[in-house]
């Protein structure tokens, strides 16, 4: 499976897991906040920052009753109409330029997930180096294929899409010349269950589409993604705040900077431990081959005595014989005397 470029970095099965924090709604309409947690994102090694384009105008109506009001009991921003959580969740098209240039300066890369085409011709004007399609939108063909056209990379989380709705996705970016694609794998729901995340899912798309897959995780702690990295992901999104206690829009399955950081961490550690197929030592093995078993002189023998099961033992460490002799030396004379702790070798019979 081909490297994909975002960028100046490289994101493909042979590299290191490429990690995106997502801002989402998390500065609290502060652009030092923002600017802070840019910041903080680097510090912990996140490789991208993640933001969203749009205005509560351009995703969806000013209407605040029925289904435009959010009256589930479960969900996070109950209470709220889908016009008043934009509003707050929003992050400033003016502030998309100074967040992009502060990651560059920090070394990350810097790109969004558009929500409507304005915010494609926007981003576009921001010489963006990828798009994302959030998982509520890649059922909109024509958003796909206005970011395809624009000839980047393009990633798509797969919440609540059916097969069928993710193959036309793919469908519409092929037509429209995208063939750099990664999808990852996202249960759109907010926290997310582990046992919702169906990890399993990962190589079976890659397969599937032959492409890259990567996940986009909702769940609290770093378990989820470390297992996703094994499985195969490319990439992981994570939701990013300072501080939880805080407040935050998204900050109930956000991860704070010491949570980041050690996903960071432990996903690397992941990948690295997948390595490849070997049997035998490694190079750090070696040396410990020493302490393996083997047959050893058990007590002190004179010439002629016979080996039993008393003065012949496999034991540690390991410069005797190996263990699976011991059946051809049992009830044999020993060839001259020997003391205890003394190697078996062959020249003892």
């Amino acid at each position: 499976m081909a490297v994909i470029m975002l960028g100046k970095h490289a994101v493909g099965p042979d590299q290191p897991p490429f990690i995106i924090a997502e801002l989402s709604g998390n500065h609290d309409q502060s652009l030092d906040k923002a600017l802070l947690m840019v910041e903080a994102a680097a510090k912990c090694g996140a490789d991208a920052i993640k933001l969203q384009t749009y205005t509560p105008d351009t995703i969806t109506l000013d209407v605040h009753d029925n289904e435009f009001f959010i009256d589930n009991p479960d969900s996070l921003w109950h209470g709220s109409s889908l016009y008043s959580l934009y509003q707050q969740a929003m992050t400033p098209w003016e502030w998309h330029k100074p967040l992009f240039d502060r990651a560059k300066e920090l070394g990350m890369l810097a790109f969004s997930s558009p929500f409507d085409l304005t915010a494609v011709d926007y981003l576009e004007q921001l010489d963006v180096p990828c798009y994302k399609i959030a998982s509520f939108e890649n059922i909109d063909h024509g958003l796909i294929a206005a970011v395809a056209r624009t000839g980047k990379p393009v990633i798509i989380s797969t919440g609540m899409a059916t097969q069928a709705e993710l193959a036309e996705a793919v469908d519409v970016l092929k037509r429209n010349g995208c063939n750099d694609i990664i999808l990852l794998k996202c249960t759109s729901n907010y926290p997310a269950r582990p046992i919702d995340a169906n990890l399993n899912t990962i190589p079976h798309l890659a397969a599937l589409f032959d492409c890259q897959v990567g996940l986009s995780d909702h769940t609290a702690g770093i378990g989820v993604s470390v297992a996703a990295v094994a499985l195969g992901a490319t990439v992981i999104e994570k939701h990013f705040v300072l501080d939880r206690s805080e407040g935050g829009i998204d900050s109930a399955f956000s991860m704070e900077p010491d949570e980041f950081s050690l996903l960071v961490s432990e996903c690397r550690k992941a990948k690295d431990a997948l390595g490849k197929v070997h049997y035998g030592c490694t190079d750090k093995e070696i040396a410990s081959r020493i302490h393996r078993r083997s047959l050893y002189i058990a007590k002190d023998m004179q010439a002629g005595d016979i080996f039993t099961a008393e003065n012949l033992r496999s034991v540690r460490p390991g410069l005797g014989l190996e263990p699976k002799y011991l059946p051809q030396f049992l009830g044999r004379k020993v060839k001259q005397d020997v003391t205890m702790g003394t190697p078996l070798s062959w020249e003892l019979i």
